[in-house]
C-alpha cells in the first residue's frame, strides 16, 4: 500500500512493524470528537450505538487492512471489531519439499570488547524449489452490508489483486530472493451471494507434473521415478472454464 497508494487517504496500514494499536484506535476517538461515557475510560464503546459505529467505521475508512481483513479492536482503547470480507487460507506445496539448512557467518562485531571473539554464526533455511497453491475468498455482503459492511470497494479489490501479483517484486530477501506469483485465477460471481460453492470452483483449477513432453496429475504413479521439480516449467496449470457454472466469470492474471 505504501508503494501503490502512497499519500492517498484511506490506505494506511493498521498492522505494521512496531505499531502501537491503542494509538491507532485513539485516532478514531479524536477524529470523530467522541468522548467516553466514563471520563478517560476508553476501554468501552460509547453506549450511543451511532457513536460506537462511527468509531469502527472511521477505522475501516482509513485503514486498508481493516476494511479488507477485519480486526478485533477491543483493547484498552476500544474501537470495536469488524469481520473483513477477505480471507486467505494457508498455502500448501504441490509436491513435498525438503528445506536445506545453510550456515552463515557474521564477519563484524558490535562492540570493542568483542573484537577478539569468534565471529557469530547463524543459519538460513532455503527450499531448492517449491510451487505453492493458496485459496482466497471475498464476501460481497461483508463488504457492502449497510451495518456490518467494511466499505471494501472495487478499487480495494483491484489493489489486493495487484498486491498478490507483484508483492515479491518489492520484498526481496536472502530467504525468498526468487519467489514470485505465477498465476492468479479469479472467479467472479454475478450474484452477491455467489452462483457456485467455492470448493467446486477450486476443483476446476488443476496442477500437472510435466517431464519430457509427458503430463500427469499430481500423485500419479507414472511420476514416481521422475526427478524432483526444480522449475516452474516442471508444472502445468489448467483451468477448466467449460465446467464453470453459469453466472461465474473466470479471469486469469
Amino acid at each position: 500500500m505504501e508503494l501503490a497508494r502512497a499519500n492517498r487517504s484511506g490506505f494506511e496500514s493498521y498492522m505494521t512493524e512496531r505499531a502501537v494499536l491503542n494509538r491507532q484506535h485513539q485516532k478514531s476517538w479524536s477524529a470523530e470528537e467522541i468522548t467516553p461515557d466514563k471520563a478517560k475510560d476508553y476501554s468501552k464503546l460509547p453506549k450511543n450505538e451511532g457513536n460506537a459505529r462511527r468509531l469502527t467505521a472511521w477505522m475501516c475508512k482509513n485503514f486498508y487492512d481493516i476494511r479488507t481483513f477485519g480486526a478485533v479492536m477491543t483493547t484498552e482503547v476500544n474501537a470495536g471489531q469488524v469481520r473483513g470480507p477477505v480471507q486467505i487460507a494457508f498455502a500448501r506445496s504441490i509436491d513435498p519439499i525438503l528445506p536445506l539448512e545453510i550456515s552463515i557467518t557474521r564477519s563484524s562485531v558490535t562492540n570493542e570488547r568483542d573484537v577478539d571473539k569468534e565471529r557469530t554464526m547463524g543459519r538460513k533455511y532455503i527450499v531448492p524449489y517449491g510451487l505453492y497453491r493458496v485459496h482466497g475468498f471475498v464476501s460481497a455482503p461483508l463488504a457492502s452490508h449497510p451495518v456490518k459492511g467494511t466499505g471494501f470497494s472495487e478499487d480495494d479489490l483491484e489493489l489486493l489483486f495487484e498486491a498478490l501479483t507483484n508483492m515479491f517484486d518489492h520484498d526481496r530477501s536472502v530467504a525468498r530472493g526468487e519467489m514470485a506469483t505465477r498465476k492468479l485465477v479469479v472467479f467472479r460471481h454475478n450474484s452477491a451471494l455467489g452462483n457456485a460453492p467455492a470448493h467446486k470452483l477450486f476443483e476446476r483449477v488443476k496442477t500437472w507434473r510435466v517431464y519430457k513432453g509427458s503430463r500427469h496429475e499430481i500423485g500419479d504413479e507414472a511420476t514416481d521415478n521422475w526427478p524432483s521439480p526444480r522449475a516452474f516449467s516442471d508444472y502445468a496449470i489448467t483451468v477448466d472454464c467449460d465446467a464453470v457454472p453459469e453466472g461465474v466469470e473466470v479471469t486469469e492474471r
